[in-house]
Formats: structure tokens, sequence, C-alpha cells
């Protein structure tokens, strides 16, 4: 999971009609919040002909929300759903196939398609790995003083059980199976990014526009403002001040701008950081960026490459973006040296450039 400090900036000026039906009177604009789903704060901004247009549309989104998150969760059960945690589980020491719904196989298959497109940098196979820093880390953040890294024996043994091969997807029959019994799937680099992705796509072909989801730092512009501008969207910098919280502002239409950051989730043993990025490589943390920032229009894309560029130089990752056309990134070095892709200041607001 990822997450930045965004901010949207709205305008008050509302002049256009953007809704879910037909209208003739200017729109206003709204917002709400959820704290419900994917462990963190959901805003949603949208322009609409009144309260009870906006509050549809919010609870069509929170639904879809709920639905998504409790499908693809792999910490927690829900009577009647077979969800990712269902398929992590063990039977008899084995891994069996379990039948899930449509979502979760679209999602996985996306998965696999982004391992591919990344040479291995985003690999929803490295549960195995992946457990063994959140139990240390969670113990860590709970007891500082007697915080500790897993040694080096243990992470090699778990990533012998990260080949995304064994990720068997029967499409005809719905199911998934791990044919490794160590094997654990853990998709927090794409689960929500997927998930915003799809609920955008549902409220486009529902005719909905005019709006803007903050997923936990996921954002996704759906058309413009009321007032046929860009949305607006902060990248934050952990050591910026308060009449400069941000290295970037960018203007938002109909795109997605995810930031992968060191400073969002990590722990600290004999006064080193650990972040939660693991590189597949060493197994270890990523430690060449502060952050990472991918534009492009969907969000599951651009929570994957976050993730992915995070732990490659800049050179192999422009090459990566190269490959995928319309996507824009920025780096920021733990030195504060900022470096974009060939079209990201296009989109950057004001003098950040």
């Amino acid at each position: 999971m990822k997450r930045f400090f965004c901010a949207i900036l709205l305008a008050s000026t509302l002049t256009c009609c953007l809704s879910l039906y037909s209208c003739t009177t200017p729109s206003k604009k709204y917002s709400d919040y959820t704290f419900d789903y994917f462990d963190t704060v959901t805003s949603v901004t949208g322009y609409a002909q009144s309260q009870d247009e906006f509050d549809q549309a919010f609870n069509r989104i929170s639904d879809l929300l709920k639905e998504y998150h409790q499908l693809f969760t792999i910490y927690d059960r829900y009577d009647g759903i077979n969800n990712l945690t269902t398929v992590n589980e063990l039977s008899g020491g084995i891994h069996k196939p379990v039948k899930v719904d449509r979502k979760i196989i679209d999602m996985l298959l996306f998965s696999k398609d982004m391992y591919s497109k990344t040479n291995g940098r985003v690999n929803i196979a490295m549960g195995s790995v992946l457990s063994i820093w959140h139990e240390y880390r969670q113990n860590g953040i709970e007891n500082p003083s007697t915080a500790k890294l897993p040694t080096m024996d243990e992470l090699t043994e778990a990533a012998k059980h990260t080949d995304i091969e064994k990720l068997i997807i029967d499409e005809q029959a719905s199911t998934v199976f791990l044919s490794d019994p160590e094997m654990l799937l853990d998709v927090g680099a794409i689960a929500k990014g997927y998930a915003v992705e799809q609920i955008a796509q549902t409220l486009i072909q529902s005719g909905i526009t005019g709006y803007v989801l903050n997923v936990g730092g996921n954002v996704r512009a759906i058309g413009l403002r009321g007032d046929k501008t860009p949305w607006v969207a902060g990248i934050d910098d952990p050591n910026g001040t308060e009449s400069s919280p941000y290295y970037a502002t960018l203007a938002l239409e109909d795109r997605s701008l995810v930031t992968s950051g060191s400073y969002q989730r990590y722990y600290t043993v004999n006064g080193k950081d650990y972040n939660h990025i693991i590189d597949p490589d060493t197994l270890m943390p990523a430690e060449r960026y502060i952050s990472v920032s991918i534009l492009c229009e969907s969000s599951a894309v651009a929570d994957a490459l976050s993730t992915a560029l995070f732990c490659m130089s800049v050179e192999d990752g422009t090459a990566i973006l190269d490959s995928f056309g319309d996507v824009e990134a920025m780096w920021v070095s733990p030195d504060g040296d900022i470096q974009y892709s060939k079209g990201f200041s296009k989109y950057i607001q004001g003098d950040n450039t």
C-alpha cells in the first residue's frame, strides 16, 4: 500500500453542469470521506446538481470500495466470500484451488502482466518475503527498543517460494491455485490502484464526470472541475515547510497520480529507518529514492510502476516508461535531487519546474 499526502486544491467558482443526469443549472462542489477500506482514508470530491445527487455517487463509490477491499485483502475473512485470504490458506499442508469472483481473476491477470512488463520488479508472489518484513516492522513499531531486522537466511529461504508461475489461474473454472505450499500472495503494490481504476471506469461508463478520488494517495481525476479547469494535486515533500509543502503541484484531467515514498511506512533499527518497499533482488528495503511518482491515465498502472521504479535506476526506469507510452515519472533522491521523465514537466503548475 502506498500513501502520500496529496492536497487537492478546488476552485469555488462553479459554472458548468457535471452530474449523473442532464441538467440546466450550475453544479456545486461536494466532498465526503470514508475510513473503512484498504486501511486508509478515501476522499471523494465532485460537482453535482444537489447534495442528494453527490451522495448517490459517493455511496456507489463506497460500495465498490467495500467490494474490492473484501475481495483483495490478504488479512481478513468475510462470510460467503472467497478472497485472497482464502487463496493463501493451507488445507492439510497444501493450497487448494479456490473458486473466486471474476474481479479477482482479472486483477491477478493484470498483476502477472505487470510482472512481465517490469522485469519482475512487481511480484505479487512475494508474500512469503513480505510477510516476514511485515511481522518485523509491526513488532518494531510496537516495541521500538527491541526492533530488529530479519536475517538474510530467513529472507533467502522465503524467496525460494516467490515463483509467479506457480500462481495457477483457471479462467474457465474461475479458480486460483498456488502450487507451492509455502507461497503466499501479497497484492499491496497493485490492489488499491487497481480498485481505484475499476471504480473510475464504472463512473465514466455511467456518464459521471467532474470527480476526483483520493484513496490513500492514489489520486484519480475524472474529467475537469466545475469551472472547466484541471484538478490540482501536490506531491508531498516530507521535509517541506508550511509555505512550501510540495515537491511539485500537478494539473490532472482524466489522469492518475501515485507516489511511493520511503517516508510513508517504515520502522527504525539502531537509528536507521527501513521502509516497506522491498527490492526483489536484494530482499531488503529499496534505498535509491525518497519517492517516485507516476502520472498516467490508469491508477492501476501508476500504482504498480511507482513500486517497480523505486527498485531500479532512473535509466532502467525510463526504459520501462518508454515501453508503456503515455506514462511520466518523477524521482527524488535522498540528497534532494529531482529528476523527471521527458514529459513530466508539462503537468507541473507554478514555478515548481
